[in-house]
């Protein structure tokens, strides 16, 4: 996520670190290297302008130039700007005291509403609410489906009603989602290709209609300022109360997350990371500031883990760890839980410091993961436990057990080997006082 503008703004930074004074020429070089960043990244001109007077005016302070570590100043200050401009806080849903609460989803076709429909559902349904989808996309049968699909899969009911106008739609499907007790009814509505006045009036007619508590804009993240075009012409039309920035998985450049909630005043609400359904984050201004600055994300990262991995299991797996119980059984579990907290770069660049190395060196393998699985899966219960009793004759059977060869079967039992001496070493510095608080006993 971000990870040409991370690039770019930590080369400008690293000039500014490795000089003991600041002057206020080095200041204003500095961003105008920022300001051409923030334009290459596609962030609304106005907006760039903006930001860069406002960090100027921060910078060049006697308090800053005068300072022990100047450039470190500056950054402090670019991150709180950066903070500023994308909302401050993490802005929350709205619940009706009366439900059920009505989330009206709008958008250009094609932003990712539906598949955003369902994660939201599903994220409601963790939190123990009781959601219901509608399929108010009623002219383009692949939505309907899709939606179908999606409410199957996470466990939620999907309300349509074929050869019924959308306004009627959304309505009866607020009347279902009352009288069966669903305290939250989210509205798919449909797209165009491009704004146009008919689907601009059948959307206020729906808001009309129902009464939303929150209307979310889903814009595409990787189209940049276009987003931005869409979401001004939305808000003028319609109006909302979040956007919802969809694809940042991909190749999004920051510009739609930079000058969105400056240029519409609107907060962003959710951010979709992936095409799995649970691969949707609350949208938190100063923990997006820190990624771009190539800080990492280490609270997110610890939401993710707390999400992921079962407490009784984490207490279990601390108990082998201060025993030297770990086996290759453990080792599969801990693998299965890591991925379930999402793709391994993405987590990779939330921890701080590493988001700044190269990307060659950040890609991580994610078929090696499979194939070490399948290498675990081909053993026995007693070879897991005891992997020193694997002789050439057993490797040779796991290997053509799990679709690999003979080497990958080494190579794997050489990486637990190593993990085994390293926990050791942990230990005996634990002990010994050093590095203290990095083993969990």
């Amino acid at each position: 996520m971000f990870e040409e503008i991370t690039r770019k703004l930590d080369s400008v930074f690293r000039k500014l670190r490795g000089q003991g004074r600041l002057t206020e020429e080095d200041v204003k070089d500095a961003l105008r290297d920022i300001r051409r960043v923030l334009l290459e990244a596609d962030v609304h001109f106005r907006v760039a302008k903006q930001f860069i007077q406002a960090v100027q005016e921060k910078a060049v302070g006697q308090e800053v130039l005068k300072s022990v570590t100047p450039g470190q100043q500056v950054v402090k200050i670019v991150y709180d700007e950066l903070t500023r401009l994308m909302g401050q806080t993490a802005a929350d849903l709205h619940f009706s005291s009366i439900p059920p609460t009505i989330i009206m989803v709008v958008g250009l076709q094609g932003s990712g509403k539906t598949t955003f429909a369902g994660k939201l559902a599903r994220r409601l349904k963790k939190q123990g609410k009781a959601p219901m989808l509608v399929a108010a996309d009623i002219y383009r049968p692949a939505a309907v489906e899709q939606l179908k699909t999606i409410g199957e899969q996470i466990g939620v009911p999907v309300f349509f009603e074929s050869n019924t106008p959308p306004v009627e739609l959304a309505r009866s499907a607020v009347q279902f989602a009352r009288q069966h007790g669903y305290d939250v009814c989210i509205l798919d509505t449909a797209g165009r290709l491009h704004i146009d006045p008919e689907m601009m009036n059948e959307l206020v007619q729906i808001r009309e209609a129902v009464r939303p508590h929150e209307i979310l804009f889903v814009a595409d993240g990787m189209t940049g300022q276009d987003a931005v075009r869409a979401a001004e012409e939305f808000l003028r039309q319609l109006d909302f109360d979040g956007v919802v920035l969809t694809k940042m998985d991909g190749d999004a450049r920051g510009g739609a997350a930079l000058s969105i909630k400056a240029v519409t005043g609107k907060p962003i609400k959710f951010i979709g990371i992936g095409e799995k359904l649970d691969a949707l984050e609350r949208f938190h201004p100063d923990r997006m500031a820190s990624r771009i600055l190539g800080m990492g994300d280490i609270v997110t990262l610890v939401e993710k883990a707390q999400e992921a991995v079962e407490k009784e299991k984490a207490q279990e797996l601390e108990r082998k760890l201060r025993r030297f119980e770990f086996t290759l059984e453990d080792f599969l579990e801990q693998m299965r839980q890591v991925r379930k907290m999402g793709p391994l770069e993405e987590l990779i660049q939330m921890i701080p410091g590493l988001s700044r190395l190269p990307a060659a060196q950040l890609q991580v393998d994610e078929k090696e993961l499979v194939k070490a699985e399948a290498i675990i899966n081909s053993m026995t219960r007693e070879e897991r436990r005891k992997p020193q009793i694997l002789n050439a004759s057993r490797k040779r059977r796991i290997a053509r057990g799990s679709g690999t060869t003979v080497q990958d079967v080494n190579r794997l039992l050489h990486q637990f080997a190593q993990l085994q001496k390293m926990m050791k070493r942990m230990k005996k510095l634990s002990r010994k006082g050093f590095g203290r608080g990095m083993f969990p006993f």
